[in-house]
């Protein structure tokens, strides 16, 4: 399993026009082959600030989503609300306690 953490800085103007593109699609991501756990955060001081931390079965399932004609649309939809670079990591987990 792989955990793919994306942090999105929108111009201010733009965060609910993102929200409300996103609740149209956001099941399907969640159901994209692989993807095993999906959701956005924002953050409380900043919230033009959202992360996106999904997880994924696979490196290649990941690939596979980040490939897609379905992620390619929306990511047309996305990226020029951006008030800066979008900062990504793929990880992989080293330890949870719960």
């Amino acid at each position: 399993m792989v955990i793919r953490w994306v942090r999105m800085t929108f111009h201010p103007e733009e965060v609910t026009p993102f929200l409300d593109m996103l609740a149209t699609r956001q099941e399907q991501i969640r159901n994209f082959p692989g993807c095993l756990y999906l959701e956005v955060v924002q953050d409380v001081q900043y919230p033009n600030i959202i992360c996106s931390h999904s997880h994924w079965a696979t490196e290649a399932a990941l690939q596979a989503y980040r490939y897609s004609d379905f992620f390619k649309d929306t990511w047309s939809m996305t990226k020029p609300r951006f008030a800066a670079p979008p900062q990504a990591w793929t990880v992989k987990r080293l330890t949870e306690l719960s």
